[in-house]
């Protein structure tokens, strides 16, 4: 099969398209032909020799296509099935790949949007339990416009919650369309707060790492109420939490996505998407910050 791989670090041109062994399921496990892999900043992090140290190395954790092969035990789904979730072993970003954490994908959901969903939402959802979202919170989420940061609104008004989101002024309505109240980044971002919520927030989520955990705990009360998904420095300087996954994840939110899609609690992300073999434009893309909506690779 066809996979993207690089096996030395650097820029984006060193990313291949390789001729690798086609991937077996084991016990619990399904193989899927691909029809889209999300891409994310891990992968240029990965590439630039930031994570992990071995080569070569394959990317891709999260896909979308249909199960061509169960393994063992797997009673759930079938060959054919149109399916979206999580590779363990990574090299998603292939012709093939192997998933060890899946959920049935609606038919009126495309392969590309779902593809876009589940680091995010597993992202979000972890960081909404670290803190105990509930209904009738009052969340605050820093970075609410981009991919994670809009799943963790939607999905804590879906818990009943009410939240203030940050973003820039070009995106507070698109932040409203998710069912936050846009706050403005930057100095103000107390004093916006402070302006709908005179008491404060019962629960803070850092989405951006942006260095505002002084001003998180500060509306949040203490550092216990504050989660960060993005400055670990950050959490370390200030006791707050930070979450990498490495302390349990929330797998369990993969199972409720048809239901949360089809009955309009959570919306399908923006797409960018890049055949397979252009790997190399989407990184230059991702790491400009700029692109529209989560890059996706796909597979015709």
């Amino acid at each position: 099969m066809k996979s993207v791989q690089f096996s030395r670090f650097g820029d984006p041109e060193v990313l291949e398209i390789v001729d690798l062994p086609d991937p077996q399921p084991g016990p619990g496990q399904v193989r899927i032909a691909v029809r889209a892999a999300g891409v994310n900043a891990s992968d240029w992090k990965k590439r630039a020799g930031l994570m992990d140290e071995g080569l070569p190395q394959t990317l891709g954790y999260e896909a979308s296509g249909v199960v061509d092969e169960v393994g063992e035990d797997v009673t759930d789904v079938a060959v054919g099935d149109r399916v979206v979730g999580l590779s363990e072993q990574g090299g998603a970003q292939a012709e093939l790949a192997v998933l060890s954490f899946w959920a049935p994908l609606p038919a009126s959901v495309g392969f590309a949007e779902a593809a876009a969903l589940p680091a995010a939402v597993e992202t979000a959802a972890r960081g909404l339990d670290r803190l105990g979202v509930v209904s009738g919170s009052l969340l605050l989420v820093n970075g609410a416009s981009g991919n994670v940061g809009s799943a963790a609104v939607q999905l804590a008004v879906a818990r009943g919650a009410r939240v203030i989101g940050t973003a820039g002024p070009a995106r507070h309505a698109y932040v409203r369309t998710l069912g936050a109240e846009p706050v403005a980044y930057g100095e103000t971002l107390v004093k916006e707060v402070r302006a709908l919520a005179p008491d404060g927030v019962d629960r803070a989520l850092d989405v951006a790492g942006s260095g505002v955990l002084p001003d998180l705990i500060d509306l949040a009360g203490s550092p216990k109420h504050v989660v960060t998904l993005a400055d670990f420095a950050g959490a370390q300087e200030h006791q707050v939490t930070f979450s990498r996954g490495d302390d349990g994840r929330a797998l369990y939110v993969l199972a409720e996505l048809g239901e949360l899609i089809e009955t309009g609690r959570l919306s399908l992300p923006q797409v960018h998407t890049f055949p397979l073999d252009q790997v190399v434009q989407a990184h230059h893309l991702g790491e400009t910050g700029r692109a529209d909506g989560k890059i996706v690779l796909i597979n015709a």
